[in-house]
């Protein structure tokens, strides 16, 4: 074996790439990340980032950079004619104990890669651009990856490597995986951010055509940028400079007020709808646009790949810690299946957009994607127990606490970290909990006891004072709640509560 080789190669540093390389820094592992372009993604492509996404970014260590550079999407302004329809597309919630980020975040594509690139270079790795994977080959041991950058060719090592390099995954072609799909060449729309004026930026601006043609405008938060959106005939061949995207728009609107001044950058978009059938060969593996690419509708590729990654770091860090690599089959069979749905929502939703259907337009809790559950998977197999509100393979809830002393705080702050996290309510679970023993390598064991006499020694204890754990949770008696590192719920007990948490932590633990 060779002494230098790498834990992980990552090709592609979008949000899905860079996603996946900081939870493999921040679990010790040596990891390096290409991307083949010279320099960050500068535009405003996927632009809405949802609930559950949030939480990923919270544990990550992003959020904060996230929400300063975004905000909540603005009423619609349906245009037509001299009248100007106000309508909007998603209901704005407050945040509530089990769901602290309720709303979809607008934030143009370029400032969230930013902000993933900002907190992977606080752990002290940084992006290598403009480096192309050229070739990759691998054995039972490594994969092989030879890699060109303006300094000549390179030949990496690695335990294994993850394409994250987008729809065109020069890593997919190589491995021979089939795409399998549809794309809509005679579907095609330009979009373009511009620096804009005569538009009011409390909506976003929509106006409807024949045929399923419209025209939109999306103002970006904190700048002076507007995100258009023009459909084009299906033999259209459109003229993509600044005077005639002025001409064009103002002929539309019937408006010459309406004047884009600058354009950051611009691109001529085709619906693609197609999915992976492998997410894995042998040391290699997809994740993001590689593995699945959407229309934009209901904002769900940029979020279905950051949670794919999600998935795989822990698993990738327990097995190069020494855990079972069947834990590794388990990426697939729970992110495949997701994808298949989402990609349904979204082509559905783009679809109606054709046919002028309202509803194509409104967004909902499908889209937020808090209800994603691995229920019936292979880490969540039939049978498992339940409580009132949740089964194992579900989204673990957030809950209001309070410190021993008085303080609050939330159940995600506990769970924040690569670790797996095991809560114990009560004093017979709590007892219980301290029996379990803790993983010798790979992702450690938090407990945290709920209700549980000062005497009790943990690393963190907490009070239920408003009941918003238990009610979440679904709680009537004494329970145990492993919780993976991914924030899904790993195994839920009752009864022989210390035995058979042990052994699903086994499972996933390093031998």
């Amino acid at each position: 074996m060779n002494n230098n080789i790498i834990d992980v190669l990552v090709v592609g540093a979008g949000p899905s790439g860079t996603a996946l390389a900081i939870d493999l820094v921040r679990r010790g592992l040596n990891i390096r990340i290409i991307d083949k372009a010279a320099k960050s993604f500068d535009g405003s492509r996927a632009k809405g980032v949802q609930p559950r996404t949030l939480e990923v970014l919270q544990d990550l260590g992003a959020l904060k950079d996230v929400l300063a550079a975004g905000c909540d999407y603005p009423l619609l302004g349906i245009h037509i004619g001299p009248l100007t329809i106000p309508w909007r597309m998603m209901s704005t919630d407050k945040p509530k104990s089990d769901i602290p980020f309720p709303n979809t975040l607008l934030i143009p594509q370029f400032r969230t890669d930013a902000a993933l690139h900002a907190c992977l270079n606080e752990l002290g790795k940084q992006v290598e651009f403009d480096t192309q994977l050229i070739e990759i080959s691998q054995d039972n041991d490594a994969a092989t990856a030879i890699l060109s950058a303006p300094e000549g060719t390179e030949t990496v090592t690695a335990r294994y490597v993850v394409g994250a390099d987008g729809g065109s995954s020069a890593i997919r072609q190589k491995l021979g995986i089939a795409f399998t799909g549809s794309t809509h060449e005679e579907d095609r729309m330009i979009i373009v951010d511009a620096v804009t004026t005569g538009l009011s930026r409390k909506r976003w601006h929509i106006w409807p055509g024949s045929s399923g043609q419209f025209i939109a405008a999306c103002p970006l938060p904190n700048s002076e940028l507007f995100q258009w959106m023009i459909r084009l005939s299906p033999e259209e061949q459109p003229k993509l400079d600044l005077p005639d995207l002025n001409e064009r728009i103002q002929k539309r609107l019937r408006s010459s007020k309406v004047l884009m001044h600058s354009i950051r950058w611009k691109s001529v978009f085709r619906p693609n709808i197609r999915l992976a059938e492998q997410y894995r060969v042998g040391r290699i593996f997809l994740a993001g646009d590689a593995a699945h690419v959407h229309t934009p509708a209901g904002a769900q590729g940029l979020n279905t790949g950051i949670q794919d990654a999600y998935n795989l770091g822990w698993k990738l860090g327990q097995v190069l810690a020494g855990a079972s690599e069947e834990l590794l089959n388990s990426y697939e069979a729970e992110r495949q299946p997701i994808a298949a749905t989402v990609l349904a929502i979204s082509t559905k939703k783009y679809e109606g957009i054709a046919k002028r259907d309202p509803a194509s337009i409104r967004r909902g809790k499908d889209e937020k994607q808090l209800a994603i559950s691995y229920r019936g998977g292979v880490l969540a197999p039939e049978g498992s127990a339940v409580t009132t509100t949740l089964a194992v393979g579900d989204r673990a809830p957030d809950a209001v606490l309070e410190t021993l002393n008085g303080q609050p705080l939330r159940l995600f702050d506990a769970f924040a970290g690569p670790h797996f996290t095991l809560i114990a309510v009560g004093d017979s679970a709590a007892k219980e909990a301290l029996r379990i023993k803790r993983p010798t390598a790979g992702a450690q064991l938090k407990r945290v006891l709920i209700d549980t006499p000062a005497s009790f020694s943990a690393e963190l204890s907490l009070k239920d004072a408003k009941g918003t754990l238990r009610k979440a949770y679904g709680l009537s008696s004494d329970t145990l709640v492993l919780v993976r590192p991914d924030g899904y719920i790993a195994h839920i007990a009752t009864r022989n509560m210390a035995d058979s948490t042990q052994l699903v932590i086994n499972r996933m633990a390093p031998l």
